[in-house]
């Protein structure tokens, strides 16, 4: 395979995984939303679906992949990687 072929399939894959996260994101917050309809605090939604992710990702990583993945959590919320929505000041 040429590296112009490899370089089309992997943007192709990079393309069905981005698409994916995307369908994952919309049934996330459609959830959020109706628990936020029923009553529950958004705060205690964020820390149980942060209890529900890392606890996932410790069972598929282990807990040393997923320390280290924590560890990049603040560079990565100051770089406004995880707003939806960003006003512009």
């Amino acid at each position: 395979m040429s590296e112009a072929t490899e370089s089309m399939t992997r943007r192709q894959e990079e393309m069905a995984i981005a698409e994916k996260k995307q369908v994952a994101l919309s049934y996330l917050i459609e959830a959020w939303d109706e628990a936020i309809a029923d009553g529950v605090d958004s705060d205690i939604l964020a820390h149980a679906a942060l209890f529900a992710a890392l606890s996932d990702l410790v069972t598929t990583y282990g807990e040393d992949a997923v320390a280290g993945l924590a560890e990049r959590l603040p560079e990565r919320v100051r770089a406004s990687e995880f707003t939806l929505s960003r006003q512009v000041q």
